[in-house]
C-alpha cells in the first residue's frame, strides 16, 4: 500500500497524526498532487490545526488552478474555506464559500456554512474589520512541485532544512466515544474540568461544535461535520460533568443505523426534488425497531432488545462509570427482586460471560462461562 494508500485509511478511521504523515510522505514523493494537499488540509482541520488546514488548502487552490482542474478548485476553494471560518476569518469565508457556489450550487454542506457564518457575521458590528474581506479568489503562495532528487542529482551533503519536514505531532486530544439506539446517538468527549460558564456545544442539524478555553490560553475545538445522518436540533442535548462532555444526538430518521459519526452516506429526510415523492432510505441503512440487533439470554422469554432497553433508561446523571456500567445498574434498578438475584448470580458466576433474569433458570444451578467464539475461559 503506497502513502496516499495509507494516508486515506488513516484519515478514514479518524487517525488524523497518522494521515498527516502519510500525506506528508506522499507529498514528497509528488509535490503536484492537489487531492494530497485537500486531504492532508482535511486531517489538520479534523485535528484542531486550522492555520496548517489552510495553508495546505491554498496551496491545493494554486496546483488546481494551474491543472484547470474545475472539480479540484472547488474542492480546494471549499476545504479553504472551512479552515478561514475556523481561523474566525467569517468575512473570507463567505468570500470562498460564494466561489464555492459559484461553480456548485448543489454542494450538499455549502448550506450548513452558509447559515454559520450568518449566525457570526452578524453578532459583528457593522463597519469593523472583521467583516472587510482580504482575501482573493486565488491565493499568492509558491508551491514548490519539483519531483524529489533522484541518486543521480541528489546534492551532496545538502541541507536538511531543503527537505520535507514531517509536522509536529499534534497534543494529545481528549478520547472520544459514541454509541446508538434506534432514536438518538449518544457522543462523549473525555475532557476533565471543562469550564461550564465558558464552553460552547453548538448542535445543528448537520454538524457538532464544541470549544472550550485550555489553561495555556488557547481554545480547544472539536467538530463534527457532517453527520452520517441528520438530527433534531431542538430535542437533542448535552452535559458538562467534572470528567467529560456528553451530547445526546436525536435522530431525525430514527430506525436509521449509524455506520460512523461523520457521514459516508447521505440520509435524505426531505422529498426529492426530483420524483416529488417519499424521502427513500436505503435499505442498508435502515433498521427498524423489530429488526434492532438482540443478543444471546438465557431468559425463557427470549432475546432482549438492549437499545430499547437503552433509550428507556431514565436519568443517567446518578450513575457513574463507562457506559457498560450505567447500562447494567439501569438494566438492575428496574428489574424485579427476583430477576436481581438471577442477574448477579449469573454474572459473577459466569465472569461476566452470561447475564440472565430468569431466576427459575439460574437459581438451582451453576452458571458455565461462554467466552465468544474463539476465546476460552480461565480460572484464577
Amino acid at each position: 500500500m503506497d502513502q496516499a494508500a495509507r494516508g486515506a485509511a488513516a484519515l478514514s478511521a479518524s487517525k488524523y497524526a497518522e494521515a498527516i504523515e502519510h500525506y506528508t510522505n506522499a507529498i514528497a514523493q509528488n509535490p503536484g498532487a492537489v487531492d494530497y494537499y485537500i486531504k492532508r488540509s482535511t486531517a489538520y482541520q479534523r485535528s484542531s490545526k486550522y492555520t496548517e488546514a489552510l495553508a495546505d488548502a491554498e496551496k491545493a487552490v494554486v496546483l488546481a488552478h494551474k491543472r484547470a482542474r474545475r472539480e479540484l478548485i472547488k474542492d480546494s476553494q471549499l476545504r479553504r474555506g472551512i479552515a478561514l471560518y475556523f481561523l474566525g476569518q467569517y468575512a473570507n469565508a463567505k468570500f470562498v464559500f460564494d466561489i464555492v457556489k459559484g461553480m456548485d450550487d448543489k454542494e450538499k454542506t455549502l448550506a450548513i456554512w452558509e447559515s454559520k457564518i450568518a449566525t457570526k457575521l452578524n453578532a459583528i458590528p457593522e463597519g469593523d474589520e472583521q467583516r472587510h474581506v482580504t482575501v482573493k479568489s486565488v491565493p499568492d503562495v509558491d508551491v514548490d512541485t519539483a519531483p524529489p532528487p533522484t541518486k543521480e542529482n541528489k546534492p551532496a551533503d545538502t541541507p536538511s532544512a531543503s527537505r520535507p519536514q514531517l509536522p509536529p505531532t499534534p497534543t494529545e486530544k481528549p478520547k472520544h466515544d459514541w454509541y446508538q439506539n434506534n432514536e438518538q446517538v449518544t457522543f462523549t468527549l473525555l475532557a476533565k474540568n471543562v469550564p461550564k460558564d465558558k464552553a460552547k456545544v453548538e448542535i445543528e442539524a448537520d454538524s457538532l461544535d464544541i470549544s472550550y478555553p485550555l489553561a495555556n490560553g488557547n481554545d480547544f475545538n472539536y467538530n463534527l461535520l457532517p453527520f452520517y445522518g441528520k438530527v433534531d436540533p431542538a430535542t437533542s442535548s448535552y452535559r458538562i460533568t467534572p470528567t467529560k462532555i456528553e451530547v445526546v444526538l436525536k435522530k431525525a430518521e430514527p430506525g436509521v443505523k449509524w455506520k460512523t459519526l461523520e457521514g459516508e452516506l447521505e440520509v435524505v429526510s426531505e422529498k426529492t426534488e426530483t420524483s416529488g415523492g417519499p424521502a427513500v432510505i436505503p435499505e442498508r441503512a435502515r433498521v427498524t425497531a423489530e429488526a434492532a440487533p438482540s443478543y444471546p439470554t438465557s431468559s425463557k422469554k427470549g432475546a432482549k432488545n438492549w437499545d430499547k432497553l437503552a433509550a428507556e433508561e431514565g436519568d443517567e446523571d446518578e450513575y457513574d462509570g463507562d457506559e457498560t456500567s450505567r447500562f447494567f445498574k439501569t438494566l438492575y434498578k428496574g428489574a424485579g427482586e427476583d430477576a436481581q438475584r438471577a442477574m448477579m448470580k449469573s454474572y459473577q458466576e459466569s465472569g461476566g460471560t452470561v447475564l440472565s433474569t430468569d431466576w427459575s433458570s439460574v437459581g438451582n444451578k451453576y452458571v458455565a462461562p461462554e467466552p465468544p467464539e474463539g476465546m476460552e475461559a480461565k480460572k484464577y
